[in-house]
């Protein structure tokens, strides 16, 4: 799965999950702020990666990434989402934890960890204690 794909899977969680909006993501294995956003509401998630320039969303349970042109199936299981990225046919389930995103890539067998930023604020993260 491409670390674009993952980035936008977190951004997507995390507003489908906690019903806030994001304002960009800290890419903790990357170790850069990704300019991403995001906002879910009435069953629809709107987004914007602003590193690639491009648009993402949809009626769950598709998602469609407009730069890579693939869709992504995403479904809420609890407190987590689950689902299928058709560009890499890859499996994936991701969690928020104290406003931490977690994706796990079936595919490589890891975890990826990803903090949001605060709209509010946007030089803010949701957690109270932020990345180094």
């Amino acid at each position: 799965m491409h670390a674009h794909s993952r980035a936008m899977i977190a951004a997507a969680a995390f507003a489908i999950l906690t019903s806030k909006k994001v304002a960009g993501i800290y890419d903790h294995s990357a170790k850069r702020n990704l300019q991403i956003a995001a906002e879910f509401r009435d069953g629809r998630l709107q987004g914007f990666d602003g590193d690639r320039a491009v648009k993402f969303g949809g009626t769950l349970p598709e998602l469609f990434d407009a730069g890579d042109g693939t869709f992504v199936s995403i479904e809420i299981a609890g407190t987590q989402v689950k689902g299928y990225d058709r560009g890499s046919s890859t499996f994936f389930t991701a969690e928020v934890n104290d406003d931490l995103v977690q994706v796990y890539e079936h595919g490589q067998g890891a975890w990826f960890a990803y903090d949001v930023q605060d709209p509010q604020s946007v030089s803010d993260y949701h957690r109270t204690d932020r990345p180094a």
